[in-house]
């Protein structure tokens, strides 16, 4: 018989949903685990809530006091789905208790806080990750094998984007998103920072940055009830408050193995929705990758002949990156359920299996110290070393 990992979920809100759905479904696509996830307790802010999550999630029990939980002698695994301002607190409290940690991204509000979240899951020796699940997509993984088997070559360029237009409305209301004492900063750590990971993931550490920030709504209606409603413009509040995160990043990269590149980030483009991108050069090739399109792995090879030269589409299946666990049939449909699911079968096994997770506590520091570099280029106008 399995053992089983009882999970404590700290908040409730939509990320909630989306770690509770991968925990549920998780042993349904991948069997060979040692270990099965079970949703043991739940945390809201009121009972009420909490009661109503616990029910809808599917977690035996519900509490108001997250210390409690962690400090519960049942509960194995913290799940960290909290605005970013209370991340450290809970995941250093829980590498203390001994639970393991996965944390949503970004790891923290700045390079301070993970820093400290870092040292204390090393110094605890718990299994640590945090939630950049888009390199769980198939195709992303398959570029990283091409990568590391040499297809492309020696890598000369990254260009990411990620691009969505939730909040391009100036009258959605003030989430705490765009708040810099809860979120740290705006667009960088809430989508830029997923960009960040894919160039590190795909490319190697980045050395220096070059950057500027733009914050086009200064003002938004100020969000009525205890949910945190993204874009979704409720209306009916004219009272406003003030936006102080940036809204759109722009940035030069140069990555310590000498390839250069850019990153844009936005939530302010109208038509894109989730535009989450890269494209890599190399001497020997290139690859490109739309989340929107999210079973296709784009492709070119120099060793192709100039009759047929250009990019090719793979689509991703059985073949591939993770392919023994998701579905049979190649662009059958790959979602971003699927990619939690990926992520907390990786977090199942280096526990049971005592490995590093994958992307751990580490890479959300070294992340971190790229978005602080990032910020403090926009406030200098100069390019800024990144002390990795």
């Amino acid at each position: 018989m399995k053992k089983q990992l009882n999970v404590g979920m700290i908040g409730a809100g939509f990320m909630a949903k989306a770690h509770s759905m991968a925990y549920a479904s998780m042993p349904m696509f991948f069997t060979n685990t040692e270990a099965t996830p079970y949703r043991k307790t739940i945390v809201d802010v009121t009972e009420e809530l909490a009661k109503a999550a616990a029910e809808r999630l599917g977690f035996e029990n519900y509490s108001t006091d997250w210390r409690s939980v962690v400090e519960d002698p049942e509960i194995d695994i913290i799940d960290i789905v909290t605005p970013n301002d209370s991340h450290a607190e809970i995941a250093i409290a829980a590498a203390k208790a001994g639970k393991h940690i996965i944390s949503e991204k970004p790891l923290a509000r700045n390079a301070k806080e993970t820093k400290e979240m870092l040292e204390a899951v090393q110094q605890a020796k718990v299994r640590n990750m945090v939630a950049f699940n888009y390199r769980k997509t198939p195709a992303v993984a398959l570029a990283k094998k091409f990568i590391d088997e040499g297809a492309i070559g020696k890598i000369m360029n990254f260009r990411g984007t990620y691009l969505q237009d939730w909040s391009a409305d100036p009258e959605s209301p003030l989430s705490w998103r765009f708040q810099k004492d809860k979120a740290g900063s705006g667009a960088l750590g809430d989508i830029g920072t997923h960009v960040i990971d894919f160039a590190h993931y795909l490319v190697g550490d980045i050395a220096e940055v070059m950057a500027t920030t733009q914050t086009w709504v200064k003002e938004r209606p100020i969000q009525t009830g205890g949910i945190d409603s993204l874009g979704n413009v409720k209306g009916g509040n004219t009272e406003k408050g003030p936006v102080d995160v940036d809204d759109e990043i722009s940035t030069l990269l140069r990555f310590k193995n000498g390839a250069v590149g850019s990153i844009e980030a936005t939530r302010n483009a109208w038509g894109r929705h989730n535009f989450l991108t890269f494209e890599i050069h190399g001497e020997k090739g290139s690859l490109y990758f739309n989340y929107e399109r999210r079973d296709e792995l784009q492709v070119c090879f120099a060793e192709d002949g100039d009759d047929r030269r250009g990019y090719r589409t793979i689509y991703t299946g059985p073949a591939h990156p993770y392919g023994e666990g998701l579905w049979p049939i190649p662009g059958l449909g790959i979602g971003y359920s699927e990619t939690k699911i990926v992520e907390v079968y990786h977090l199942i096994e280096a526990i049971t299996k005592n490995q590093e997770c994958e992307p751990n506590f580490l890479d959300g520091h070294k992340i971190a110290l790229v978005s602080d570099a990032m910020l403090e280029s926009a406030e200098s106008q100069r390019w800024v070393r990144v002390d990795l």
